[in-house]
């Protein structure tokens, strides 16, 4: 394993090469705590300090693994049901790893890219977001699926914008926070333009409807905003509004009322067959998994009891094959990504480098907040919300990003430790006004 580590870093850091590093001169000489352990900038430095977080790697690698094996485990019996009665027992398998080869290949062209550059392109990447939004409600353009209008078609795969919109938000949001870094304790100059950049997207995801995604986009904009600063009192504020409008969006829609009613009692006879259906049938496939599981590829639920058992349900199925130490296993891996995340990204604003941090902890946020909803969702402790588990789920519009996140947080470790390596200079971040 170690051959094959350093293997991929050389390749990488070659690749990140291309665009010439980080030119400039040596950084001074800061302190940085790395893994525990305090290194400073010197021509002895270890070897294990440079490059990009291998450890961090090989976790991602472990869950998109364990995913695809998942994804397989879960769908081999979908040919069965008559509206997939012309698919072959691996139809989901190969698109899935169809899928994985597309984010990798992604992945590497986006560790190619310095952040300064993601800090310059971003007000453009999330304007070109709110396009694809709005495309995807035009007649004609975007496909509905489950009376839902989320997926643009190009060739023969569906494309979510709201995965992209995900990804913009996030880097948008740390952007601005740099921009308005002087002004961060006033809220009409500081808040309400993110805000109202948030209500746009929000409309846009809630008329497809996809309030799952905006939940996300809200809880990363929201992340980045308290992490870089914004005053406490303003931030509180903002939370309360949110929930409320929330709250109104649920009181509002009868099929969501609903959803909260099945949620609270999913086995009444009201519910058992209706809206409570997804989440009774996963609480029985979690009760079926006991402590070590039925094993691999032995889940009942799977065979055309559990909907959507591959892709929002995933986690069920692992509960039902693994059992209580399987889901055990998936929330310390979940966990520790997220804290590794967050701890590069703190990592790089004690570099001085806030646009790079603010973009990996939002990375985090985003990963670990739809985790838990997801996982929460699946053993019945959330109402049922149409979000993916990250990394593993079926879906490639979410597998894509997922993996380009994951690589811009390389980067920026890549970046860190090039900086604390002495070898170049990471760009600090912009400090400049303008408009949201």
């Amino acid at each position: 394993m170690s051959s094959a580590s350093t293997t991929a870093g050389s390749l990488l850091q070659r690749m990140a090469g291309w665009f010439g590093g980080l030119p400039g001169k040596a950084a001074e000489v800061l302190p940085v705590r790395v893994g525990g352990t305090e290194y400073r900038q010197t021509t002895s430095t270890p070897a294990s300090v440079l490059g990009f977080d291998q450890a961090l790697l090989w976790v991602v690698v472990a869950l998109l693994s364990w995913g695809l094996v998942m994804v397989y485990s879960a769908s081999i019996a979908m040919p069965g049901n008559p509206r997939f009665a012309n698919y072959a027992p691996t139809h989901f398998l190969t698109r899935h790893a169809f899928y994985l080869v597309m984010g990798f290949v992604a992945a590497l062209l986006a560790f190619q890219v310095p952040m300064r550059v993601w800090e310059r392109v971003a007000p453009w990447l999330f304007a070109a977001s709110l396009v694809l939004l709005a495309a995807v409600l035009l007649p004609g353009v975007g496909k509905v699926v489950n009376g839902a209008r989320r997926w643009l078609t190009l060739g023969p795969i569906g494309f979510q914008p709201s995965e992209v919109a995900k990804f913009a938000v996030l880097i948008y949001a740390a952007d601005y926070m740099v921009r308005k870094m002087e002004v961060k304790e006033r809220f009409f100059r500081a808040v309400l333009p993110m805000g109202a950049a948030l209500a746009v997207v929000g409309v846009l995801l809630l008329a497809e409807p996809d309030m799952g995604a905006f939940m996300v986009v809200a809880v990363i904009a929201m992340g980045i905003l308290f992490l870089g600063g914004v005053n406490a009192r303003m931030f509180f504020l903002i939370v309360a509004i949110l929930l409320a409008a929330f709250a109104l969006m649920i009181v509002s829609s009868p099929w969501r009322r609903e959803r909260v009613f099945a949620y609270l009692d999913p086995f009444s006879e009201q519910h058992a067959l209706g809206k409570g259906y997804q989440l009774s049938h996963a609480l029985i496939a979690f009760g079926r998994g006991e402590i070590f599981g039925v094993g691999l590829g032995g889940s009942v639920e799977k065979l055309h009891w559990l909907p959507e058992a591959h892709t929002d349900f995933l986690m069920a199925v692992i509960g039902e094959e693994f059992g209580l130490v399987g889901v055990l296993v998936l929330i310390v891996l979940f966990l520790w990504m997220t804290r590794r995340i967050m701890h590069i990204g703190r990592q790089a604003i004690a570099l001085d480098r806030v646009f790079a941090g603010l973009v990996a902890q939002g990375v985090a946020i985003w990963m670990g907040f739809q985790a838990f909803i997801n996982m929460g969702v699946n053993l019945g402790a959330l109402p049922t919300k149409g979000l993916t588990l990250p990394l593993m789920s079926y879906g490639g519009s979410a597998i894509l990003m997922n993996l380009v996140a994951i690589a811009v947080v390389l980067r920026v470790d890549y970046e860190n430790k090039l900086l604390m390596r002495g070898s170049g200079r990471a760009p600090t971040s912009r400090k400049r006004g303008g408009a949201a």
